[in-house]
């Protein structure tokens, strides 16, 4: 089953796997209903969850009912737990980049949110955008969801800049990116061209660099206050194991000042 997705991962545009996916996933959460597994974002239960990964495969970490992967897990209960971002009283305007198939439909439909998404290709995005040159007004948004975006963009500078310009001052972000806590500082090689070699460096074909400890540094110098979550210590550690997080990933949680 592991070559099989790396196939799939690798062959089919992601607009197209979006499409797909909603055929297949119903299919694959009953094939593998169990109670070994729990999505924490729709409750349900399953003997396995799926394998993943454009480079080196992980083990149980795709949910087949939500088709969420640890970070959306993690983000979930951050957002339910720590957050009023679905208890807020006073609409918040909130603006989505690439959004997950795993929020999408769930987000839309939160009478407390008005919710916008935006992206170059998703077939869910409402506003087709670059994000590099955002076509939103200045301090736009209560909250800005960008999650593994920032690696894929060769000029994540002035991305940040972007997301800082729209947020509203005392709004909220979320960049959450693909990271090596071991690695100090970010890397990038524009010399290696080979697809096959770039998944197996970078995680993903078209992701441009990996992230090291630097990057929350950086978005500082962009000027959002930045908090390094680290919400997995936060979870009881059987719920980690039963959610299939991903211990010790950090959770950016950006502030415009």
């Amino acid at each position: 089953m592991k070559n099989i997705f790396k196939f799939i991962l690798n062959t089919i545009p992601r607009p197209l796997l979006i499409r797909l996916s909603y055929v297949a996933h119903p299919i694959l959460a009953f094939i593998l209903k169990g109670n070994k597994y729990t999505d924490p974002i729709d409750g349900k239960s399953f003997s396995q969850f799926l394998p993943y990964g454009y480079g080196t495969q992980r083990n149980n970490v795709l949910s087949p009912s939500t088709l969420s992967l640890e970070r959306h897990r993690l983000l979930w209960l951050y957002l339910m737990n720590e957050t009023d971002f679905f208890t807020s009283k006073t609409k918040k305007k909130v603006l989505h980049f690439a959004p997950e198939q795993a929020f999408y439909k769930l987000f839309r439909n939160q009478k407390n949110l008005d919710y916008t998404t935006t992206d170059l290709l998703s077939p869910l995005a409402d506003v087709k955008a670059d994000i590099c040159n955002l076509p939103f007004e200045d301090n736009s948004y209560d909250i800005i969801l960008c999650n593994h975006v920032l690696e894929h963009i060769p000029d994540d500078t002035k991305a940040m800049k972007e997301l800082f310009r729209v947020l509203k001052p005392g709004g909220m972000g979320v960049f959450q990116i693909p990271q090596e806590l071991s690695r100090a500082t970010t890397f990038s090689d524009d010399t290696i061209t080979d697809q096959k070699e770039r998944s197996e460096i970078f995680g993903q074909y078209d992701h441009v660099r990996i992230y090291g400890l630097d990057y929350f540094d950086k978005l500082r110098t962009i000027g959002f206050r930045v908090v390094e979550e680290d919400y997995t210590k936060k979870i009881n550690p059987e719920l980690v194991d039963k959610y299939c997080l991903a211990k010790g990933e950090i959770i950016p949680v950006c502030y415009k000042k």
